[in-house]
C-alpha cells in the first residue's frame, strides 16, 4: 500500500483511550464488581489493539526489539482478548449468575487464551524476515505458518463476532432498558463492521492464493472497519453503564441551577446546620444534597416571619394570570421575600408561629423559578402593598 494512504489511526485511539481514563477511578473503587473489571479489561485491550496496529507504532516495535513484524502476534492476542471479553459481557448481561453461566464464561477464556498461544507459536515458526506495515496479511499469505498465523485470528475474530452477534439478535426483543437497548444496537453494528473486516481480508488472501492482487481490500477497505468495530464495541458496551450516570448527572444539574435564585434568596440568613462548602469539583449529588439543606435551614428559620395571610392573598392575585403551578410559586417567592425582608429589618418573630409546612417547603423548586423573574414577583409585591394601603386608607 502507498505510504501516502492515510487512515485517521489517532481518533479513534484516543477516544477509547479516554474513555478507559474515565473508567480508571471506578475500577480503583469498584475492582471486585466482575462488570467493572469486565468494562475496564475491554477498554483496555481495545485501545492496546488500535495502538499496535499504528503504521508508526508497528515500525518503532520493529525497530525496538528488532524483530520484523513483531507487532502481528502483539495485536492479534489485544484482539483476541477483546474478542473473548466482549463474548462474556454479552453472557453477563444475558443470563443470571449461576454455575453454568461461569462454566461458560470460563470455557470461552480457555478457549481463546488457546488461540492467543497458537498466534504466538505459529509466528515464532514462521519466516517473516521481510517488515510490512501496512500488507502483512496478503504479503505472507502464501507463507508457512504465517499462514497459518494469519488466519487464526481472522477464524476467532469472525466467530466471536458471528456468535456475539446471534446472542445479542436472539436477546433484542426481551430488553426493556433503553440504555441497554442503545448499546444492544451499537454492538450489532459493531460487530457487523468486524464481519465487514474478516470478509475484505479473507477475500484479499484468497485473491493472493489464486494469483490476483486484491491487496486493497486489506490495506484500504478492511482497516477503517476495524476502527469502527473497535469504537462501536466499546461504546455499545460503555452505554448501559455510562447512559444512567449521565443522566442522572443531568437531571441533578438542572435541578442545582434551578434551586439557586431561591439559595441566593435565602443566603443572607447565616450558617445553616450545613457549613461546610463543596468546591466545584465536588459531587454533584453532595452539592445538590447541600442546597437542598441550606434552603430547608433557612425557612425554618423564617418561620416566625413567614406570613400567611400574605402567602393567600398573594396565591389569589396570582392566579388571575397564570396557572396553579405558577401561582403558588409566585406566592411562596412573595412570602419569603418578605419574611426575609422581615428578618433582616429585626422585627420580632410571631411566637408560636405556623411552620411554612407545604405552601413554600414541598414547592421549593416552584419557588425557585418564579424567582428567576424578579420583575415579575417585585410588581406581584408592589400591587399587593398597593391593595393593602388601599384597604387601610378606606
Amino acid at each position: 500500500m502507498a505510504d501516502h494512504f492515510h487512515i485517521p489511526y489517532a481518533v479513534p485511539t484516543a477516544l477509547l483511550a479516554t474513555a478507559l481514563l474515565v473508567k480508571l477511578p471506578t475500577f480503583v473503587r469498584a475492582w471486585r464488581d466482575p462488570d467493572v473489571r469486565a468494562t475496564t479489561l475491554l477498554l483496555t485491550f481495545a485501545t492496546a489493539v488500535l495502538v499496535v496496529i499504528t503504521p508508526v507504532n508497528i515500525q518503532r516495535l520493529n525497530e525496538l526489539t528488532g524483530v520484523p513484524n513483531i507487532a502481528s502476534p502483539w495485536a492479534y492476542s489485544f484482539l483476541t482478548a477483546f474478542c473473548a471479553t466482549g463474548l462474556t459481557m454479552i453472557i453477563r448481561w444475558r443470563e443470571e449468575p449461576s454455575e453454568r453461566r461461569r462454566r461458560r464464561m470460563r470455557r470461552i477464556y480457555w478457549v481463546y487464551a488457546g488461540v492467543v498461544v497458537a498466534l504466538w507459536g505459529t509466528f515464532l515458526l514462521a519466516h517473516a524476515p521481510e517488515p510490512r506495515i501496512y500488507d502483512l496479511d496478503t504479503y505472507y499469505a502464501g507463507t508457512p505458518w504465517m499462514r497459518e498465523h494469519i488466519l487464526l485470528y481472522l477464524t476467532a475474530h469472525m466467530v466471536s463476532s458471528l456468535v456475539a452477534a446471534s446472542m445479542l439478535w436472539k436477546w433484542f426483543p426481551e430488553i426493556e432498558n433503553r440504555w441497554l437497548r442503545t448499546g444492544v444496537v451499537l454492538l450489532q453494528l459493531g460487530f457487523a463492521s468486524g464481519l465487514l473486516f474478516d470478509a475484505a481480508k479473507l477475500t484479499a488472501i484468497g485473491a493472493r492464493w489464486s494469483g490476483t492482487d486484491w491487496d486493497a481490500l486489506s490495506t484500504r477497505a478492511a482497516p477503517p472497519f476495524a476502527l469502527l468495530e473497535a469504537a462501536l464495541v466499546a461504546l455499545g458496551f460503555l452505554v448501559p453503564q455510562v447512559g444512567p450516570f449521565f443522566q442522572r448527572w443531568i437531571r441533578d444539574q438542572r435541578e442545582h441551577l434551578r434551586l439557586r435564585p431561591l439559595s441566593r434568596a435565602v443566603h443572607v440568613l447565616g450558617a445553616s446546620a450545613a457549613p461546610a462548602r463543596l468546591g466545584f469539583w465536588a459531587p454533584l449529588d453532595l452539592r445538590l444534597m447541600q442546597r437542598r439543606q441550606r434552603i430547608h435551614d433557612a425557612l425554618r428559620l423564617l418561620n416566625p416571619y413567614f406570613d400567611q395571610g400574605l402567602y393567600r392573598q398573594a396565591h389569589t392575585a396570582a392566579l388571575a394570570a397564570h396557572g396553579e403551578e405558577r401561582a403558588r410559586g409566585l406566592a411562596g417567592a412573595v412570602a419569603v421575600l418578605a419574611a426575609v425582608d422581615a428578618r433582616r429589618s429585626g422585627a420580632p418573630g410571631a411566637a408560636g408561629a405556623a411552620p411554612t409546612g407545604t405552601l413554600v417547603t414541598g414547592d421549593i423548586e416552584s419557588v425557585s423559578r418564579a424567582l428567576r423573574r424578579p420583575r415579575t414577583v417585585d410588581a406581584l409585591r408592589r400591587r399587593l402593598n398597593s391593595t393593602e394601603s388601599t384597604s387601610t386608607h378606606a
